[in-house]
């Protein structure tokens, strides 16, 4: 019998069709906003592909009778019950790794857009106007101090990609003890209060947790320096929003970039809406048409391998 596959978010089109060569796939992009019809499609299903919108739950797998994997098209896992998927003995697969060269980019060059400032005003030039006084006392991103929170992939490759454009880095990460080999080239924060009393640039590299649920909460934005950015490629609960909006509309912060929410699709009236120096992004930082090749088939790849490992006989 051909194993059957679904696919339930977009993924890469080369990806899909060398699963389709070798299993019966069924590949529905906006199936994660069509529960009922996916969990149809999952009582006879061997795997399940997803990104960060479908919530696989006991709900939704409730009628599922044979699921051996879920691959996820990313690295958070927050959508996915875990506890329930190892009772029903399904693997759990995510790409680790694959798409850390795109979010560790993304984060560089916001840095680079909010310290600078200038790159907003191509309309007034175009207009006729010329606000060169507003825009001459941007800043440089070499010397500055980029803050990393958590020094998993991502923060590990932004810490190098902003040492190698001149930038000092400290890192905040208690799951690494003070021998770990990461501290002889990146400075190690002991308190992550200290890293946001002392850095220019703070990023998020931390998954949501209730330890990690509003870390950055108000008081700890006020730690910051005036002027400083914070940017979030984590998850939207680790920032507390309202917060945020505040320390930039007050001058606090010079500006944030935030690529994940608390509430995604943002809901009207966000807190984040229409303040002035935030990026806003719609959880993208790790999207890129060459990360989501690799991404793709990295899953691709180790959901086949799960599957027909289960159909070799022991």
């Amino acid at each position: 019998m051909t194993k059957k596959i679904i696919i339930s978010e977009f993924m890469d089109e080369a990806a899909v069709q060398w699963l389709a060569q070798r299993f019966d796939v069924v590949y529905e992009p906006d199936l994660c906003e069509r529960l009922e019809a996916l969990s149809a499609l999952l009582v006879d299903a061997d795997a399940l592909i997803v990104r960060n919108r479908t919530q696989v739950n006991a709900q939704l797998l409730a009628c599922q009778t044979r699921l051996q994997a879920v691959g996820r098209l990313g690295v958070g896992l927050e959508n996915i019950d875990l506890a329930f998927c190892r009772q029903q003995a399904i693997e759990v697969i995510p790409a680790l790794g694959a798409n850390a060269a795109a979010v560790a980019e993304y984060v560089i060059c916001c840095a680079m857009q909010l310290l600078r400032g200038a790159y907003a005003a191509s309309s007034e030039v175009a207009a006729g106007l010329w606000p060169r006084e507003r825009l001459i006392n941007g800043r440089e991103i070499g010397g500055k101090l980029l803050g990393v929170v958590g020094l998993g992939s991502v923060g590990r490759i932004t810490a190098n990609l902003a040492q190698a454009i001149g930038m000092r880095v400290v890192a905040y990460d208690p799951s690494l003890d003070a021998e770990h080999s990461i501290w002889q080239t990146v400075g190690c924060c002991a308190e992550l209060d200290q890293l946001f009393r002392e850095a220019d640039v703070v990023s998020l590299h931390v998954p949501l947790s209730d330890s990690t649920r509003n870390l950055v909460d108000a008081r700890r934005i006020g730690l910051m320096p005036e002027g400083a950015i914070l940017i979030n490629v984590a998850r939207g609960g680790v920032v507390d929003e309202a917060a945020l909006a505040t320390a930039v509309l007050r001058g606090k912060l010079a500006g944030a970039a935030i690529d994940v929410h608390v509430q995604e699709p943002l809901p009207p009236g966000s807190a984040l809406a229409d303040v002035p120096n935030v990026i806003l992004t719609p959880h993208i930082a790790g999207v890129t048409a060459e990360s989501n090749a690799r991404v793709s088939h990295f899953i691709a790849q180790h959901v086949a391998e799960k599957l027909n490992r289960s159909a070799t006989p022991q």
